[in-house]
């Protein structure tokens, strides 16, 4: 069994609305053969509770609005660390970026096949450790300036 062309349709939307709200590292998995519950998983991550929000909503009204999908279930919204949506042919998952390392949902679904996106997901790739190496840097440069040592 694989993803029906409805899911894809989803996924790639709100792949794409993920994109536009800048969040990092966006992939997808057919989880169609080992699930009987959905077809397909949607993670994406970003930096700040914040833009997890942002993703979140942006996801939410770009279905609702160009497909006529609407969640059965939202989940997270309270901590805005990881929040789940759940559109029933797929399930997405936007996680800060501390709980994308921790959870590691890609070591879970390593063995579905990955689903093709559009270009502009698949540039989000390795965005968020470019994130971090940028923070740390920045981190470091804050600790000269002000005479402290970096360990």
């Amino acid at each position: 069994m694989t993803a029906t062309d409805r899911s894809i349709e989803l996924i790639n939307a709100a792949a794409q609305a993920a994109a536009d709200k800048l969040a990092h590292d966006i992939i997808a998995y057919d989880v169609s053969d080992v699930l009987s519950i959905t077809d397909a998983f949607l993670l994406a991550s970003a930096p700040n509770d914040r833009q997890v929000k942002s993703i979140v909503d942006e996801i939410e009204e770009r279905l609702n609005k160009e497909l006529g999908a609407k969640p059965v279930r939202r989940e997270g919204d309270r901590d805005a660390r990881w929040i789940l949506l759940d559109y029933v042919d797929i399930v997405v998952h936007v996680q800060h970026s501390e709980e994308r390392v921790f959870y590691a949902l890609e070591r879970l679904w390593k063995d579905c096949p990955e689903l093709d996106l559009p270009e502009e997901a698949k540039a989000t790739r390795g965005k968020a450790a470019e994130h971090a190496q940028g923070e740390e840097a920045a981190a470091a440069e804050d600790i000269r300036e002000f005479g402290g040592e970096v360990l």
